[in-house]
């Protein structure tokens, strides 16, 4: 053979690998995966995605591909990114991390299933209208109950009983107004001052503060958004500054420094949501899978925060804490 053929064909099998490759790729099948976080965000809880879809049997990279789009944050990016997993047509969407996720994809598609993990309600933005049995091309799992929200405001009210709590809530993803009017509704019940203030960007937290302060409140409860949860240092650091304590839906803001936190387990609702992408792809349809709603819940206190504040914190809350954290 001579020199310049045998080139010519050594050039052409190193071309063929890469293409024999994508082919394979191209026969599994491909799910997309929408989140309003970042993946730095979701760190802690991919673990428990990953092993809801082991166990539905489907392994990334062995029998079935993701492909994924992150907003960081930006709502507004959302529905583009959605539209993009469309044009990839993949076979299913998880729509991660917040409620405007999981409305972008349902506004991109009417055909190809979603799954959701929420933190708010899916009836009252309208993603569903039966919990129980889904209709049309979408489904999922919310660890939002009303009860939780109202917990946190009866948390706030047995340890600072006499002062105004402050409550932070983001205009722009409905769960999260709705938490609000939750909050308000169970405050009028309490006979507890609350002030309700919106903040839309992180860029807002440090003035939406200092207006609450001027107002002599004692706590701040803040509503469960991607938000807060994206800038829960920057938010404690505030907080702290300021003597604040604070009351949150998500363990990891109490592990940043924040006084309190009560919710549901997140990365339990991400393995279930795993399983339902999972049980999809191996030909169910959403409309067949209920809703699912938390039965886990957990309470963080952070007793390193208290002691800082200078808040002695009654015997009976700490026992029944989940963790405490010194």
């Amino acid at each position: 053979m001579q020199r310049r053929e045998f080139i010519r064909l050594l050039g052409g099998a190193a071309a063929a690998c890469p293409l024999s490759a994508r082919a394979q790729q191209r026969t599994m099948p491909v799910a997309g995966f929408l989140s309003s976080l970042s993946p730095q965000e979701l760190t802690f809880v991919m673990p428990a995605f990953r092993q809801g879809l082991s166990e539905a049997g489907f392994d990334e990279g062995r029998n079935f591909v993701i492909e994924y789009r992150w907003a960081e944050g930006h709502y507004e990016r959302l529905p583009a990114l959605a539209a993009d997993l469309v044009r990839q047509q993949v076979a299913v969407i998880a729509a991660i991390s917040g409620t405007p996720a999981a409305l972008a994809a349902k506004a991109a598609t009417t055909t190809i299933p979603i799954v959701f993990a929420i933190g708010g309600d899916p009836v009252a933005p309208g993603l569903v209208t039966n919990l129980s049995r889904p209709e049309a091309n979408i489904t999922g799992v919310s660890f939002y109950t009303s009860p939780v929200v109202t917990k946190r405001l009866e948390l706030a009210h047995e340890l600072f009983r006499g002062r105004t709590i402050g409550v932070f809530v983001n205009p722009g993803n409905p769960p999260s107004v709705t938490e609000g009017k939750s909050l308000q509704a169970a405050a009028d019940g309490l006979g507890q001052a609350i002030q309700i203030v919106n903040v839309s960007t992180e860029g807002q937290l440090d003035g939406a503060l200092a207006d609450l302060m001027q107002h002599g409140i004692g706590a701040l409860i803040v509503s469960s958004d991607p938000l807060f949860f994206i800038a829960r240092k920057r938010l404690v650091s505030l907080m702290t500054r300021y003597s604040l304590p604070g009351i949150f839906a998500d363990r990891e803001q109490a592990e940043a420094g924040g006084l309190v936190s009560y919710g549901a387990s997140r990365p339990e609702a991400y393995r279930q949501a795993g399983v339902y992408i999972g049980r999809i792809l191996r030909g169910e349809k959403p409309s067949d899978l209920p809703v699912m709603l938390p039965t886990k819940f957990e309470l963080i206190i952070n007793l390193k925060t208290a002691k800082a504040l200078g808040l002695s914190l009654p015997t009976s809350l700490l026992a029944l804490a989940d963790e405490v954290i010194e």
